[in-house]
């Protein structure tokens, strides 16, 4: 190929990705419109930029339940005393599955055990300022997963008590 042929390609290539950036950002501007029609800012912040995602080492607490979409949220806690320390969460979920568990992780941390166990959904979809009818189901989860990370915390306790 000739040097001339050489820059009427890399020209043509160079048009092409720059037609392909405006169609991506184009597409990209159509669905934050169509989702801040849907969501609220907030719900929108805690799905695209969730606190606590991962994985304690040695969590004194766990839990994992798929919802009836087939999500499915992990809730591991770390507690000092009767304080939850540290609370992480994992999701295989939608974006509102993230942001229910995002919000809870931040809504237990610094509480006691009871006064963690007594978050709900509700609670969840208030910070979130509600979600889709056909979403709100993932705040359910989320509060289902830490009560049940809570409950297997108990449980050890009271094991642990039974053999001293």
């Amino acid at each position: 190929m000739t040097k001339e042929r050489q820059k009427e390609v890399a020209k043509t290539t160079d048009t092409e990705f720059a037609e392909f950036d405006e169609l991506v950002a184009s597409i990209d501007e159509t669905i934050q419109k169509e989702e801040r029609a849907i969501y609220s800012e907030r719900a929108l912040e805690e799905a695209y930029h969730p606190k606590n995602v991962g994985e304690l080492k040695s969590p004194d607490g766990a839990a994992r339940i798929t919802g009836p979409c087939g999500d499915t949220m992990q809730i591991q806690l770390h507690v000092e005393g009767d304080i939850l320390t540290d609370v992480k969460f994992v999701t295989d979920g939608c974006g509102a599955s993230t942001a229910c568990g995002s919000v809870i992780t931040e809504l237990a941390k610094g509480k006691t055990v009871e006064g963690a166990s007594r978050i709900v959904d509700a609670d969840v979809l208030a910070v979130l300022g509600g979600l889709p009818e056909e979403n709100v189901h993932c705040a359910l989860l989320a509060a289902n997963t830490l009560n049940a990370a809570l409950d297997e915390y108990r449980n050890k306790q009271k094991r642990n008590e039974l053999r001293q």
